[in-house]
């Protein structure tokens, strides 16, 4: 009974102490310090980075007042322009939030009625083979669902000649099966998001693009004026970042997988689409700058208030959806939990939610910690180590913002960095494999799937035969002539080997190689020119 009383006596103080100590802790000086500049300066030479990198910090100052902090670091362009608070990245998957927000403003204006929601269920476009929208469909049943179910195997559907979103997308999503039951199991996919930004189109009597009605509704509003889901408009301000990779040879890699080999620029991977957007803007289609970004992050922060005007531009309840934990990631390492667009979790002590966004050529990471007052926004342009880079970043400023003995990351995230790194293109062949039962050419040829497209398997390798396109058609015959210019080194002669042209917006082509009996390697690959081939 006395350790019962002891306890219920201090416990009181201690959680007073600790909420004095919390708050105290934070710095009121400048984060972005020279301290911090040389930090990220270092990073980005320690990691041979090719690109750059631009960080805001976004607070609530004790008084009540709110700093925000924007800077540019490292290199924008193959040229070498300098990153500053103006340019532009791709932000990747933090435009996922737009489109859940975005569907919260309707949900907010009466759109989604029930009455609606049953018309759309009722949609050709919208049913599959196994029913998955719900047979009531609730407005916040029929959003959890579209945000944050990933029911679905498969990449985008969109190809570089249908990039403008219509139909034709949504009529391919009756024929894609769910791979496990509903919320069971945690698959991340960008589908479902493209799925909602269609949904003004559906929708409202306007017919509004998705990408205007976000502009008109949550850019424009919050005077987020160089945020756009438009490749056309930022590359004509001049500001638009180049995605930086490296160029290594395979000796290189194993050498020094940090080694910085040559820069080269990747052209943009979305070129297409005016300020309507297109059937990416949902999910990875907004470009912007930290300035705009750190507005954003600061809307957050203020539950949808914009600081300016002191307007609330977003429902509260719309940015608590969003944050709201529907599925968790791995149940033995919660409290990781993802809800619509956002992921909620903690550091030392501080809970954090956020996102990180991924395009080829560009990643960002935006985190904002809601008890404390206190975001973070960081774009680079570094396409392959740019994701542990802002992470670095990252918990280096919440360690000297709030007092935290730093915790050396670079060190510890270099271990992960061979995994970043493409494979080798050319896999070996296994020991001892057991044969095909069958010819290489019998399995050559086209197959459809109504869910993707039609593809058209040619041999590109063949151990068992002297002359693989002697009976091969014309465009067979074509794709194989062109492999030593499109992937040089990535087949291997002495594995059996099936290539295909592959129109999407992420992978050009797939590539099919034997690995054991009647068991094959599936593997989707890019080829972009001066640079070498790599994973989709």
């Amino acid at each position: 009974m006395f350790g019962l009383q002891r306890l219920s006596s201090i416990l009181p103080l201690t959680i007073l102490l600790n909420t004095v100590i919390r708050g105290s802790c934070q710095s009121t000086g400048a984060i972005l310090d020279d301290r911090m500049d040389t930090f990220i300066n270092q990073v980005l030479a320690d990691w041979n980075s090719p690109g750059g990198a631009a960080v805001g910090v976004v607070r609530q100052l004790p008084q009540g007042s709110w700093n925000i902090e924007t800077k540019g670091y490292g290199l924008a362009k193959a040229d070498g322009t300098n990153v500053d608070e103006r340019t532009l990245f791709a932000i990747g998957s933090n435009s996922k939030l737009f489109s859940v927000v975005a569907t919260g403003l309707l949900i907010h204006n009466q759109t989604l009625s029930p009455a609606c929601l049953g018309r759309l269920r009722s949609s050709p476009s919208f049913r599959r083979g196994q029913s998955w929208i719900p047979s009531h469909p609730t407005r916040v049943r029929l959003l959890t669902l579209w945000a944050t179910a990933r029911v679905s195997r498969g990449t985008i559907l969109a190809t570089h000649g249908q990039m403008m979103f219509h139909p034709w997308h949504l009529g391919k999503l009756k024929f894609l099966q769910p791979s496990s039951a509903f919320r069971s199991v945690f698959q991340y996919n960008n589908i479902m998001y493209a799925v909602l930004s269609y949904l003004p189109t559906v929708l409202l009597p306007s017919k509004i693009p998705f990408a205007r009605y976000v502009k008109a509704n949550i850019f424009d509003p919050l005077g987020l004026r160089s945020t756009t889901y438009s490749f056309n408009v930022a590359n004509v301000t001049g500001r638009l970042a180049d995605g930086m990779t490296r160029q290594l040879t395979s000796a290189e890699v194993l050498a020094n997988p940090l080694a910085g080999g040559i820069p080269r620029p990747l052209p943009y991977f979305s070129q297409n689409g005016d300020e309507d957007g297109n059937a990416i803007s949902g999910f990875v289609g907004v470009i912007s700058n930290v300035v705009d970004m750190s507005k954003w992050m600061q809307t957050l922060l203020l539950n949808g208030v914009d600081a300016a005007t002191n307007a609330f531009i977003i429902p509260p309840d719309v940015i608590q959806v969003t944050s709201t934990g529907i599925t968790v990631d791995v149940p033995e390492l919660s409290p990781v939990v993802y809800g619509g667009g956002q992921e909620r979790s903690t550091y030392r002590g501080h809970e954090i939610v956020g996102h990180r966004g991924t395009t080829p050529g560009f990643q960002s990471e935006m985190i904002r910690l809601p008890n404390d007052n206190f975001g973070i926004v960081i774009l680079t342009n570094d396409d392959i180590y740019g994701a542990l880079i802002a992470q670095i970043i990252k918990w280096r400023i919440i360690d000297q913002a709030f007092g935290l003995i730093p915790i050396d990351w670079s060190t510890r995230l270099k271990a992960l960095a061979p995994t970043f790194l493409p494979p080798p293109p050319a896999p070996a062949p296994l020991l001892n494999a057991i044969p095909l039962s069958t010819s290489l050419a019998s399995l050559a040829g086209k197959y459809t799937n109504p869910g993707y497209q039609t593809i058209e398997l040619c041999v590109a390798a063949d151990p068992t035969s002297s002359n693989v396109i002697a009976s091969a058609t014309q465009s067979c015959r074509d794709l194989v002539a062109q492999i030593p210019q499109i992937f040089p080194g990535a087949v291997n002669p002495r594995v059996a080997t099936l290539l295909a042209r592959f129109d999407s917006v992420w992978e050009s082509y797939v590539m099919v190689t034997h690995w054991h009996k009647d068991t094959f390697n599936l593997r989707f690959l890019r080829s972009v020119i001066n640079t070498v081939a790599a994973d989709g």
